[in-house]
């Protein structure tokens, strides 16, 4: 049975899913078939239904409860991993309340611009870029301020640029729980055995990683272009770990607070604010 994968090109999902893909773990006659695209373009194609196992930000998983169900395996949850909004000087926070300055967002429904809402829900003149070339608009000043995610958060310092918000830290000082960033999903037309099947399979891809982090060093850096080996190591340091295995009861709950604060502040279709999210 061939089943389409889609996750981005980032070494954390390279790291994960390289063993599922390249079958160096037993998938149990079941062939993955890896749709590669940004994160932010794989959550427009959720919208669609298009792929049948698909990484999506959090947020974007909200608008489509209906169509995808959670795996507990693959997620990027942590601690200290949230989104960085930078700029090229100072900004106080009552200037970001403000609705003139110009902000770069990676994409409407990333977690990043979840989070950019709820602590500036003033801030409308927001434009969507691909998260790569958000740092290049900041210095050339074609925006006031950049929301920054995956390694772009170990190279703006050398680029000139500084942090104005950890919207990490603000999430978390307001909900005291990990943050949960991306996460796997899987269309609900599948039975729960298929499911529980794919899922065990996830989390045997992760820990297959774990054990043997030098094998996917080749599919990592095939797609991580030219970053250094210090940066891709950081990366995948920082969104892989226990909640990548299983989000357990402490995730799950991070999830739900999510879900929950995004229903209070009227950010999703209130049609799927009830939906269970396995």
């Amino acid at each position: 049975m061939n089943l389409t994968i889609g996750f981005s090109p980032c070494p954390n999902d390279c790291f994960i899913f390289d063993a599922l893909v390249h079958q160096k773990i037993d998938t149990l006659g079941l062939n993955f078939v890896p749709v590669m695209l940004d994160v932010e373009a794989l959550n427009k194609n959720a919208f669609q239904q298009q792929l049948d196992i698909t990484k999506l930000s959090y947020f974007a998983f909200f608008h489509v409860l209906d169509q995808y169900a959670l795996l507990r395996s693959g997620s990027a949850l942590g601690f200290n991993c949230g989104p960085l909004l930078i700029s090229k000087k100072e900004i106080s926070s009552e200037e970001l309340r403000q609705k003139k300055l110009k902000i770069a967002i990676p994409g409407k429904y990333t977690t990043a611009n979840f989070l950019l809402s709820i602590a500036f829900p003033s801030a409308q003149q927001k434009t969507e870029m691909l998260f790569s070339e958000i740092e290049q608009a900041v210095i050339d000043g074609q925006v006031d301020a950049g929301l920054i995610i995956h390694e772009n958060r170990f190279t703006y310092q050398q680029k000139g640029l500084i942090k104005i918000m950890d919207l990490g830290e603000y999430w978390e000082s307001m909900i005291q729980s990990p943050i949960p960033l991306g996460c796997i999903a899987i269309k609900r037309k599948f039975d729960h055995k298929l499911i529980a099947a794919i899922e065990k399979l996830i989390r045997n891809s992760v820990e297959y990683a774990f054990q043997h982090p030098e094998a996917s060093g080749e599919f990592v850096k095939m797609h991580a272009q030219e970053m250094q080996n210090e940066v891709i190591q950081q990366h995948i340091g920082l969104y892989v770990n226990e909640f990548s295995l299983d989000l357990g009861k402490i995730g799950t709950a991070a999830v739900e607070l999510m879900l929950g604060e995004a229903v209070k502040k009227k950010l999703l279709p209130i049609d799927n604010a009830i939906q269970s999210i396995f």
